[in-house]
């Protein structure tokens, strides 16, 4: 049985390039979360007046891969520290956000917040923000499977691969065959 998370940490292209890669992902979806627009568009969150974030809905297989572990990878490809942004990105819509769809998603956001605080891996803390999944809104067509589509766009060589590689190393032994 498949289960279903929503991240977001920065530019939806990122997330996306890297679960895609994660074994146990069956499907990674491009969106948007945590607003209060119905059915926006991608220049509507761009205004930064939605108070959307852009995220990512990743279904998977708890069989072969756990909450947890789609956190810890989470936490790898994307700095939780900075408020709004990510690298260039600046802006409510990149906040690092986790939306859970249950108390148990719930429960692990909470314990592996406190865990990577803890770690002293930052200098600064985490401002995750945890908050229930109201709705998800599906981006639009151009945006799914941007890297695999635009490997040679220079946003993709000069933030997402670097990502991709990082991820790559660090999570070799979960990749797909």
């Amino acid at each position: 049985m498949s289960e279903v998370a929503t991240l977001g940490g920065g530019c939806f292209w990122c997330l996306e390039a890297v679960y895609d890669d994660l074994k146990g992902v069956q499907k990674v979806v491009s969106g948007y979360s945590g607003g209060h627009v119905a059915n926006p568009t991608y220049k509507q969150v761009t205004s930064k007046t939605t108070g959307h974030a852009e995220v990512v809905q990743v279904t998977y297989d708890p069989a072969v891969v756990s909450f947890a572990d789609l956190l810890d990878v989470f936490f790898t490809i994307h700095d939780p520290t900075t408020l709004n942004r990510q690298g260039a990105d600046v802006g409510p819509q990149y906040r690092s956000a986790i939306y859970y769809h249950d108390d148990a998603q719930k429960q692990i956001a909470e314990e592996k917040l406190a865990e990577y605080n803890a770690s002293g891996i930052w200098d600064n803390p985490i401002v995750t923000e945890v908050a229930a999944l109201d709705t998800f809104y599906i981006a639009e067509d151009y945006h799914q499977d941007y890297y695999k589509n635009n490997p040679h766009a220079g946003y993709c060589r000069v933030v997402i691969a670097p990502k991709v590689a990082k991820f790559r190393q660090k999570f070799m032994t979960q990749l797909k065959a």
